[in-house]
């Protein structure tokens, strides 16, 4: 099944290990840049093309699930064909939809359609996490993902920018900065970037190695803790805007602001997560992450004032979920086999893209329902002492 296992030797200890990283950590960012291309331009879309609500949440919705379910078969290619050729092929492919959105999709049908293709660009995580485990030796793999997952601000860049270039220069502009980064990517990318020439490579096929994956316990057990550390913090991101301005009345920009803080609070804290990991264990980490995340999320349950106490609660939450996000890679890292990485990073990354759905969700129906967001946080802190307990006990006994 497999011939070559990486090894710590010259090669993985010169600057060309820190250079992959750098061009797949890039690569990373301008995918998920594109992936998030549509989101900020929801509620405009919804006045041009006179969308309900669901409509509009399906706009969004359709690139985000497209990206993280086709994380399984795109990793399980990647552990076959090497990042080497998908990183390039992916880039490449992504630009089409881009284009195709900026400037000829002018219907809900068109949007759906290129946003469906879009999430190609979300595929790319199941690309980068077993390119950059083949590279680094085991003892500074959590630090080496959990800093390949700052490409997650990708998401970030595009809430930030987005919108404001499209006012600014033109509808077309950002789908056009984007398709321009994401082409000079994919042509430096198949230039320059290189596998490990001893990564562990298995000979099976896609649908045998998918299955072999889902058979796992340790996937699964892997895609339970993204789902939620992840996950939540894919919810903050999404729901986090209405939350501050329905529940404490703010304007939207003061809104979109501190989410902004939120978000990129939680993707700096993800390399944090996979250095603490490096030094002791991710069991710890992770235990310590879920505790801090259901603790302030009983916080937030109490509706305390947002300044100073609900401010720090929420960022004290972004921090964790970011800490325990890089820890669950570090976690796979060491747990499944060079050879799987790929394969399970699909079923794990699609958990957690999956994950960040349900939330927001169940916020709204608790809010409708009750008026109030309490419980919606008592769930919250539910979850999160369920995962650090399972993390303490039935993880443990794996990682054993």
């Amino acid at each position: 099944m497999s011939s070559h296992v990486p090894r710590t030797d010259d090669a993985t200890s010169s600057p060309r290990l820190s250079w992959m990283l750098a061009l797949a950590t890039i690569g990373f960012l301008v995918a998920f840049w594109a992936w998030s291309l549509l989101a900020p331009l929801a509620p405009a879309l919804r006045q041009e093309l006179d969308l309900t609500p669901f409509q509009q949440s399906l706009v969004v919705a359709t690139p985000v699930l497209v990206g993280s379910l086709g994380r399984i078969p795109i990793g399980a290619l990647t552990d076959r064909v090497g990042a080497r050729v998908m990183f390039p092929l992916i880039t490449a492919a992504t630009v089409l939809p881009v284009l195709y959105l900026g400037h000829m999709a002018d219907s809900l049908a068109d949007v759906l359609v290129g946003g469906f293709l879009l999430g190609l660009g979300g595929t790319t995580f199941a690309i980068g996490v077993p390119f950059v485990n083949a590279w680094y030796p085991p003892e500074r793999r959590g630090l080496a993902l959990g800093l390949f997952g700052i490409g997650t601000g990708g998401t970030a860049i595009s809430a930030f920018t987005t919108v404001q270039l499209t006012d600014a220069v033109g509808r077309s502009f950002p789908f056009d900065l984007v398709a321009v980064l994401l082409a000079v990517y994919a042509v430096t990318a198949f230039l320059l970037l290189r596998d490990n020439p001893r990564r562990a490579v298995t000979a099976e096929s896609l649908l045998i190695r998918t299955a072999a994956t889902l058979r796992m316990a340790v996937a699964w057990q892997a895609a339970f803790l993204y789902a939620v550390s992840f996950g939540g913090f894919v919810a903050f991101g999404v729901y986090l805007p209405t939350y501050l301005t329905t529940a404490f009345g703010l304007e939207r920009p003061d809104a979109a602001t501190r989410t902004a803080g939120f978000v990129l609070l939680a993707v700096a804290m993800r390399p944090v997560g996979g250095w603490l990991s490096d030094r002791a264990h991710p069991v710890p980490v992770l235990v310590a992450a879920y505790a801090v995340v259901a603790a302030l999320a009983l916080v937030a349950a109490a509706e305390a004032p947002l300044v100073p106490l609900g401010t720090v609660s929420f960022l004290g939450m972004a921090a964790a979920l970011g800490t325990g996000s890089g820890a669950v890679f570090a976690l796979v890292a060491r747990l499944v086999p060079p050879e799987r990485v790929g394969s399970v990073t699909g079923v794990v990354g699609a958990a957690g893209g999956l994950g960040g759905f349900f939330p927001p969700l169940v916020m709204g129906t608790v809010n409708s329902i009750t008026h109030d967001y309490t419980w919606g946080y008592v769930l919250l802190a539910a979850t999160a002492a369920v995962a650090g307990v399972f993390t303490a006990t039935v993880v443990r006994r794996r990682a054993r």
